[in-house]
């Protein structure tokens, strides 16, 4: 199996700290580490190398190939034009298909994404590649069952069990559910039949490019002679004539939605995206009323926030609650934590002619 680590986004909702140039997946957030540089180490303690790929833009891999230089250049995955999730993970199937077999596994791997339990993560990667195995044409998805009635995430209703793969449960997947509401998503944790929805996915080359063929078959015929080329003197200049033509929409509109044969395995382990300032204090917080600080911090009466100084300025609050509070050479933010989503706002609106050195 090719775990394919997609490390492409840009981030927006983390910005000032996350930009263009230096997304959030190769910033440290609460020690040296990288989140690239822990999702690299921890594939690692279950794979070797060279079953570890990196699919980034052409304009990110210089920064991003520093801090995981053990990846040769040979399983890395270069995007010309940013064209959302569907567009990536058929580029990672029709190189893979190329340059490995049309028939080997794939897992989507998140480079942002925060995991507490890396062993249990494992043992689902690897058990959802077994099943893969038995079910070659259907795509695997690892769902989380859901700790808490979280609004922010979408989630999976499994249908009836197929199978029993070793001592892990496979079921049929009946659809896929959006954010829902508070009193919903009470439901949903106390029902068997709601995971999380962290969009990995496990499947094979040839039947994921199946799948393009038959509901993007525009970006399919592009993905194949891509793939044709590969290998071939001229392969480098199709990928950047013919990828910015593919659509841009999301693997889960695009595909996962009108696939009505995936399979879905459950599993338990502490998981976050880490797509907001609100999600960082989570992951790092020992306790929600607890301070997390990057920097020196004197707190009076104050509790609940998150406070990073990236020029190691002294940080004081007092009476405040449940804030965030980023500060860096050329920009501070400061909002509620119960406003984290709308710090992609904030990023629209800067860019204009008159901010473009703070994107």
């Amino acid at each position: 199996m090719k775990l394919v680590i997609f490390a492409g986004g840009s981030g927006t909702r983390l910005w000032p700290i996350s930009r263009n140039r230096t997304p959030k997946q190769a910033q440290p957030f609460g020690d040296n580490q990288t989140l690239l540089q822990k999702t690299f180490a921890r594939l690692r303690r279950g794979y070797p190398v060279r079953d570890i790929w990196l699919s980034t833009s052409a304009e990110q891999y210089p920064l991003l190939k520093k801090q995981v230089p053990n990846i040769p250049r040979s399983q890395v995955i270069l995007e010309p034009a940013r064209r959302d999730t569907a567009a990536a993970i058929g580029l990672a199937a029709a190189t893979i298909t190329a340059r490995v077999s049309p028939q080997e596994t794939i897992a989507t791997v998140w480079s942002d994404a925060y995991i507490k339990e890396p062993l249990v993560y494992l043992r689902a990667l690897k058990d959802a590649g077994r099943v893969v195995t038995t079910h070659p044409n259907q795509t695997v998805l690892i769902g989380l069952k859901p700790r808490y009635p979280d609004t922010g995430l979408g989630y999976i209703k499994i249908a009836r069990q197929v199978e029993t793969v070793g001592k892990t449960d496979v079921f049929l997947v009946d659809r896929f559910v959006e954010k829902p509401d508070q009193r919903t998503a009470e439901r949903y944790v106390r029902s068997w039949q709601y995971l999380w929805n962290p969009g990995m996915f496990v499947f094979r080359a040839d039947a994921m490019l199946d799948k393009f063929r038959a509901w993007l078959p525009a970006t399919h015929r592009i993905l194949m002679k891509i793939a044709d080329d590969l290998g071939t003197p001229r392969g480098n200049a199709t990928v950047k004539r013919l990828y910015p033509r593919v659509e841009k929409i999301s693997i889960d509109y695009a595909i996962m939605e009108k696939d009505r044969t995936m399979l879905a395995i459950p599993a338990d382990f502490t998981w976050s995206d880490v797509g907001t300032w609100a999600a960082v204090h989570d992951m790092l917080a020992d306790h929600p009323h607890h301070n997390v600080s990057r920097t020196r911090h004197i707190s009076v009466d104050s509790r609940g926030n998150l406070l990073f100084s990236y020029s190691g300025k002294l940080m004081a609050t007092a009476g405040v609650h449940d804030m965030i509070v980023i500060e860096t050479d050329d920009a501070i933010l400061v909002c509620p934590k119960s406003r984290a989503q709308d710090v992609k706002k904030i990023v629209l609106e800067l860019r204009s002619p008159e901010t473009p050195h703070h994107l």
